[in-house]
C-alpha cells in the first residue's frame, strides 16, 4: 500500500480539525471551542490553537458547523408579489441592496423568492418547512396573504417589511406613512391648493391604508373635503385613477398619489388632458425613487428611507435568529418630504 504524500510532515489534503488538535496539543472540543468563539478557553490555549490554524492553513467547513448549530447559514428574502411588479418598482431593488448591504460581513446566503400566485406560495411552504433557511425577511404584505401566520406556526424567525396591522404580532420595519402623507398633503395645503386628490395604493396593504389615513387627516384639519380614487401601485393604475379623478372633478389643483410610480402615470394622464404641471395641477409622489428624480417636472416625494429598511430588517432578524427567545420588535422610520418643480 502506498502511503498519502505528505507536506512539511502533514497530509497534502484540506488539513482536518483533528491535525490542528495534535499540532496545538490539546483535544479537539478545545479546537471547535476556539473556532466558533467560545469564552470557555484560556488565552494561552487559544493562542496555541489559532498559531495551528494558521500554520497548517485549517479552514473551517462551514456545512458541518451549521449542520453542528442546527442552523442552514441561509436567509429568505421573500417578495409575494408577480415578477412584473418587482422588476418595474424601485422600491424593491432598494430594499434588497439595503439587506445585502447588512449581510455583506457575515457568511449567511441570501435566497429570494417570488411568490406570485398559490402555486408559488405553496412551493415555498414546502420548502421552508424542510429547515432550508434560518430565517425569513417578507416584503409587501397583503392583509389576508396566510405566509406570516405560516412561518409563525412553522417556528422560523420573521421580519415583515410593513406591518399587517396596527396589532402586527411578528417583527416588522416600516416608515411613518402617516406622517409622511400628512406631510405632503400640508405641503399643497400652504402652496394655496384647495381641491386636492389622492390616488391610493391597493388598501390590503396596510402602509396604503395609512397613506390614506394622512391625506384625509390633513384634509379634515384645514375643513376640505376628500377626493379619492384607488390604485395599485402600478403605472397603469395611476394612469386608471387620475382619469377617474378628471372626469368626477374636473377643477382639481392637486393630486397626492401614494407611489411615484402611480405618479408617473397619472402626469401622462394630465399632459394628455392639457394640464400643466404644476401650474395647473400639482402632483406628489411617494417613496422617493429614482422615477421621481428624473421624471418632467422633477417630481416632489415623500421619501422613505427603504436602503436603511432593508438594512434593519436584516440586522433586526440576525438578532432574532440568535436569541434563544424572540423580542419581536417593531421598527417606525421617518419619511421626509423631497420638495421639487412639480409642485
Amino acid at each position: 500500500m502506498t502511503a498519502a504524500r505528505t507536506v512539511r510532515g502533514r497530509s497534502a489534503g484540506r488539513p482536518t480539525l483533528e491535525e490542528v488538535a495534535v499540532r496545538a496539543g490539546v483535544g479537539r472540543g478545545t479546537v471547535s471551542r476556539v473556532i466558533n468563539g467560545s469564552p470557555r478557553v484560556s488565552e494561552e490555549t487559544r493562542a496555541a490553537v489559532e498559531a495551528a490554524v494558521a500554520e497548517l492553513g485549517y479552514v473551517p467547513n462551514r456545512a458541518a458547523r451549521a449542520l453542528a448549530a442546527n442552523r442552514t447559514d441561509a436567509i429568505a428574502l421573500v417578495v409575494p408579489e408577480p415578477e412584473a411588479r418587482f422588476f418595474a418598482e424601485p422600491y424593491f431593488s432598494d430594499i434588497v441592496r439595503g439587506v445585502g448591504a447588512a449581510l455583506a460581513d457575515t457568511e449567511m446566503q441570501l435566497l429570494l423568492t417570488l411568490v406570485g400566485g398559490d402555486r408559488e406560495r405553496r412551493r415555498l411552504a414546502q420548502y421552508l418547512a424542510s429547515n432550508r433557511v434560518d430565517g425569513v425577511l417578507l416584503v409587501s404584505v397583503h392583509a389576508d396573504d396566510p405566509l406570516p401566520d405560516l412561518l409563525e406556526q412553522l417556528g422560523i424567525p420573521v421580519v415583515i417589511s410593513g406591518r399587517r396591522s396596527e396589532d402586527e404580532p411578528l417583527a416588522s420595519v416600516d416608515s411613518d406613512n402617516f406622517e409622511g402623507a400628512r406631510a405632503a398633503v400640508a405641503h399643497l395645503l400652504a402652496r394655496g391648493r384647495r381641491g386636492i386628490a389622492t390616488i391610493t395604493g391597493p388598501l390590503d396593504v396596510y402602509g396604503a391604508r395609512r397613506r390614506l389615513d394622512g391625506y384625509r387627516a390633513a384634509l379634515t384639519e384645514a375643513g376640505l373635503s376628500e377626493l379619492t380614487a384607488h390604485g395599485d401601485f402600478t403605472e397603469e393604475g395611476g394612469r386608471r385613477a387620475m382619469t377617474e379623478l378628471l372626469e368626477r372633478a374636473p377643477d382639481l389643483d392637486a393630486v397626492f398619489a401614494a407611489s411615484d410610480v402611480m405618479a408617473s402615470g397619472a402626469r401622462q394622464v394630465l399632459r394628455d388632458h392639457g394640464r400643466r404641471i404644476p401650474e395647473d395641477t400639482a402632483l406628489i409622489g411617494f417613496d422617493d425613487s429614482s422615477i421621481a428624480r428624473h421624471m418632467d417636472p422633477p417630481l416632489t416625494s415623500v421619501r422613505q428611507p427603504i436602503e436603511e429598511m432593508g438594512r434593519a430588517m436584516a440586522t433586526l432578524l440576525l438578532t432574532e435568529i440568535t436569541t434563544p427567545e424572540p423580542t419581536r420588535p417593531r421598527l417606525v422610520l421617518p419619511t421626509e418630504l423631497v420638495v421639487r418643480e412639480s409642485s
